[in-house]
């Protein structure tokens, strides 16, 4: 136990970002943004918004004690806005939360963070897509066995699996970005979703509102209609889901029997307590932990989904704590991924060396195909099956069993058998697959907001064959966290209640 249960599986920008103090300071941007739309509206004076929005900086507030106040009074908006209440100076304090309800001022702080943290995932994501395209580009050529059901199947590049790698990568970025467009909006209803107090004004203090939080704006409430959270923690699952992949065929590809890849080195990494020889991938397992913790909040917000007629009992109240650590530990998988490909060291030796495993009976599926074009696919399969166990029960290899063979050598020149039987003519698209993985990808990037390198790359994250992430002089700061959310001005601040 400890009371540090985030740390290992997640990264200090979405810990930040997911924090307590976060929600609250996004809370009081609400709160600021709401009084500046209203007074825009007509509904009280400008001065009466700009002691409001003055009102509203973090560091005037006391958050564990709202915290502790929110756990009685049953929302953190209760206390916040009697404190906030108190914090303004004049005739202001007579109109804080005008209008609103404590879910509005918790829903959008929530929002403002889920589209920071979407922003933070794609930044990774890019890194990680760069890495793949790198490795991708590096190693098209680069023989291995490609295996299925855990076996040997046929032969593949290690540039295709780095190059399905990144078309995993390249479509959580462009769904990632698609769900920032269509699901980060603002949330603004009053007590039952009609916005009665602000008589015919509402929409116009709705849109007001979402214009100056740099959110969308809905058709209407959502208070108890959840399926825009519930896309998003499906797609983040999603992601810890495809990351999860990635770092299942790395630490298979760095068990000591296949050898064929070991993520960098680092003073104090990977070591054993006991073992002095041992070389863990740290990274890849970090990051299958982080995934099932991720994929753990999933279902908790989409079994919260069935509300109740306009205002829910305990399924919203429930997604308090599982979309921020379903944040947490997402971009926790994502950067620990990152972080193993970015500096994955490739042993394209082992590669070839237990390519060769099978002494040629990996590619006896090439063997068939130039026996079928005379044959016929039918005798060629019988031809070569009974190849494949003679060269198994003889300790020899395929070509010899196969030049052994009469009908194979009626059929085949010694010439032809041996090509056949050459790993790197039996590749069939892999290379325009390659290549449409990297063009797909060069254009999601382009076109993405973050198309910048982002601040996640290590400047040291190089692979003994991979070229390395491109590193950003830019260091993670929480005012560089979420580049899409408006800038949080010291006079824009949040806050709530009901």
């Amino acid at each position: 136990m400890t009371d540090l249960p985030h740390t290992p599986f997640t990264t200090p920008e979405m810990d930040a970002l997911c924090s307590g103090e976060s929600h609250v300071e996004r809370m009081l941007n609400f709160e600021g943004a709401l009084a500046r739309a209203e007074a825009r509206a007509g509904i009280f004076p400008p001065e009466a918004a700009d002691q409001i929005a003055a009102a509203c900086r973090v560091e005037l507030f006391d958050v564990p004690r709202l915290y502790r106040d929110a756990a009685i009074a049953g929302t953190l908006a209760i206390p916040l806005v009697r404190a906030l209440t108190e914090a303004v100076e004049g005739d202001g304090a007579r109109y804080v939360h005008w209008g609103a309800t404590s879910q509005d001022a918790i829903d959008t702080a929530t929002m403002l963070q889920v589209g920071a943290g979407l922003d933070l995932l794609v930044a990774r994501l890019l890194d990680v897509g760069r890495a793949c395209a790198a490795i991708a580009e590096r190693h098209r050529r680069t023989p291995m066995a490609g295996r299925t059901l855990l076996q040997q199947a046929l032969p593949i590049t290690f540039g295709l699996k780095a190059a399905r790698w990144l078309g995993l990568v390249t479509r959580q970025i462009a769904r990632l970005q698609g769900l920032h467009a269509e699901a980060v909006v603002v949330q603004f209803g009053g007590a039952a979703g009609t916005l009665a107090s602000l008589g015919d004004r509402g929409i116009q203090v709705m849109t007001g509102l979402a214009e100056e939080l740099g959110l969308g704006v809905p058709e209407g409430p959502w208070h108890a209609e959840r399926d825009r959270v519930g896309e998003i923690a499906a797609a983040l699952g999603v992601v810890a889901g495809g990351m999860a992949k990635i770092a299942t065929d790395l630490v298979l590809l760095a068990q000591t029997e296949v050898g064929e890849v070991a993520e960098a080195a680092a003073p104090g990494k990977g070591g054993s307590s006991t073992l002095p020889q041992k070389r863990n991938p740290v990274d890849a397992t970090m990051a299958l932990a982080s995934a099932r913790l991720a994929l753990g909040q999933v279902p908790v917000i989409l079994a919260a989904m069935a509300q109740e007629h306009e205002r829910a009992v305990g399924g919203w109240q429930a997604e308090w704590s599982a979309l921020p650590d379903l944040f947490r530990f997402t971009d926790g998988v994502v950067e620990r991924v990152r972080a193993a490909v970015a500096g994955l060291e490739v042993d394209a030796a082992r590669m070839r060396a237990n390519l060769d495993l099978t002494d040629g009976l990996i590619v006896a599926e090439s063997l068939t195909t130039a026996l079928a074009a005379t044959l016929g696919r039918g005798e060629a399969h019988h031809l070569v099956q009974a190849a494949c166990g003679r060269a198994t029960a003889g300790g020899t290899n395929l070509e010899r069993a196969a030049l052994d063979d009469a009908a194979i050598r009626a059929a085949l020149s010694p010439e032809q058998i041996g090509a056949a039987l050459d790993p790197s003519t039996y590749l069939g698209s892999t290379d325009a697959f390659i290549q449409r993985a990297l063009d797909r990808f060069a254009k999601v990037a382009a076109d993405s907001p973050l198309a910048e390198p982002s601040p996640f790359s290590d400047a040291d994250a190089g692979s003994a064959v991979a070229n390395p992430v491109s590193p950003s002089a830019n260091p993670v700061t929480p005012s560089n966290i979420g580049r899409r959310e408006r800038a949080c001005h010291p006079d824009r601040s949040e806050g709530s209640t009901d």
